[in-house]
């Protein structure tokens, strides 16, 4: 029996009434969503595996670096988190003007975050001689994040057009964006690292600016695709001038502020571990970034599957369908827990074509097999708790999971982590047990606090509901 019938014999019979009829549908969404964050994630995959020539210390300072950045900058796309409920809402009551009035203010309040984001990213440079990070390690990683700070506009201005985007079911365009940046960066990352056609080989920095420019483009892209799509449907779309709504304002913090705060927490409490594992050698470094990439790009199957399930169940909230919204959360459940556990078993079974991937050296190997079976055993919860905060946002509640993420993580996760490590000599094998124990106890307070709220699910009904 797979974990998906499993998941399914567990939940009561009125509630998977109709879960057939969502399934289709909910993967039709997922897919794309999901391409779309593997081609996200890919990108980070490929600066590592195009360093891992440079040996371990550019491997860590670039993957560490990576971490820190994105774990200030996912604040602000978290923001945007609640942008594709809003705009799934707007649009399932048939309210395209309204789409994109959410649009608007959505690249206004990117626009007054981004360069918070980027005082707070350079702020943390300042310090980083203090951190006790290795030598060699240090010495790589500061020029790198100063490049990489440059890019937190573009980012931010690129997750406002994705969310708007999904909220619409428009997915494809966000599909063509991310791979072909996958190329601008590779490309970049190939000529400014090994200086081609006559340019200075820039080393790991090289790769810092390709980034830097495949985020720019990234953004240029779904901006000119959601201008294109302004066009094509007409009136709702290319007449409506932007006012400021305070309110509206309002009410996108009021969602996205919450989920901003759980999905820092979520990744900082990585980015915490990788300064951890920074001030270890470097080859331990080296082999958590190495794990780290191959988990991080396994888990965008849960986080689009979330991202999907969001928008269906804020579809049908907006419709004022209770019914249909509660079988798009725990269709979700399902096709997560199935999928989540067939990564596990590929990480027990088959981790070394994994590893190489990104290098040969044995040191890094060794560890990094014992990385991969630690996050097999957390597959599972990690995706379920992914799937349980998309549900749990789509019927507007974005502080469960918040709280939960800090006594997860903060509290449970990253102090045993940081014992095992330091206390009891685990290295960094013992801060991905912590990171295991986090993810589990989030996993199942979500799960049970989307049992509890589904069974309770009031909703208003709405006027002229679009059809998913």
């Amino acid at each position: 029996m797979s974990f998906g019938e499993l998941a399914l014999r567990r939940i009561p019979p009125i509630y998977t009434e109709g879960m057939d009829r969502e399934l289709l549908p909910m993967l039709r969404l997922a897919g794309p969503v999901i391409l779309a964050e593997i081609g996200w994630m890919s990108m980070g995959v490929v600066d590592t595996i195009m360093v891992g020539p440079l040996g371990p210390a550019a491997i860590g300072a670039a993957g560490m670096s990576n971490s820190l950045f994105f774990g200030v900058a996912v604040f602000g796309m978290g923001v945007m988190l609640g942008l594709d409920a809003l705009v799934a809402k707007s649009y399932g009551a048939g309210r395209l003007d309204d789409c994109v009035r959410w649009l608007q203010h959505g690249v206004l309040v990117a626009l007054v975050v981004a360069p918070t984001i980027m005082l707070i990213f350079y702020g943390a440079l300042t310090t980083s001689a203090r951190w006790g990070l290795h030598p060699a390690v240090r010495a790589l990683a500061q020029p790198y994040m100063a490049i990489l700070g440059l890019g937190a506009l573009p980012l931010l201005l690129y997750a406002t057009f994705r969310r708007y985007l999904q909220g619409m079911h428009l997915v494809w365009p966000v599909i063509a964006a991310l791979v072909t940046a996958n190329l601008v960066n590779a490309f970049g990352n190939w000529v400014l690292i090994w200086g081609r056609f006559g340019l200075p080989a820039l080393g790991v920095n090289g790769s810092a600016w390709a980034t830097v420019g495949s985020r720019v483009y990234m953004a240029a892209f779904l901006g000119c695709a959601i201008v294109g799509e302004h066009r094509k449907r007409g009136d709702a779309h290319t007449r409506t001038m932007f006012v400021f709504d305070a309110a509206r304002v309002r009410r996108l913090l009021a969602l996205g502020l919450p989920a901003a705060s759980q999905v820092t927490l979520e990744v900082g409490v990585f980015a915490a571990v990788s300064a951890l594992a920074g001030t270890l050698d470097p080859v331990s470094l080296g082999a958590h970034q190495i794990a780290l990439n191959i988990a991080a790009l396994a888990f965008m199957v849960p986080l689009g599957l979330s991202s999907a399930a969001a928008v269906r169940v804020g579809h049908a909230v907006g419709a004022g369908d209770r019914r249909r919204a509660v079988h798009a959360g725990w269709t979700a459940f399902a096709v997560g827990a199935t999928i989540t556990g067939i990564v596990g078993a590929s990480f027990i079974v088959a981790p070394m074509p994994m590893l190489r991937a990104f290098t040969s050296d044995p040191q890094l190997l060794s560890i990094g097999v014992r990385l991969l079976s630690i996050a097999a055993a957390f597959q599972l919860f990690d995706g379920t708790q992914a799937v349980a905060t998309g549900v749990l946002r789509g019927v507007g509640d974005t502080r469960t999971p918040m709280v939960m993420n800090v006594i997860g993580h903060w509290v449970f996760g990253l102090p045993v982590g940081w014992a095992l490590c330091f206390w009891y000599r685990w290295g960094v094998s013992g801060l991905w047990v912590g990171l295991s124990i986090g993810l589990i106890f989030v996993a199942v307070v979500l799960t049970i606090a989307w049992h509890s709220k589904s069974r309770h699910l009031v909703l208003p009904v709405a006027v002229a509901p679009v059809a998913p």
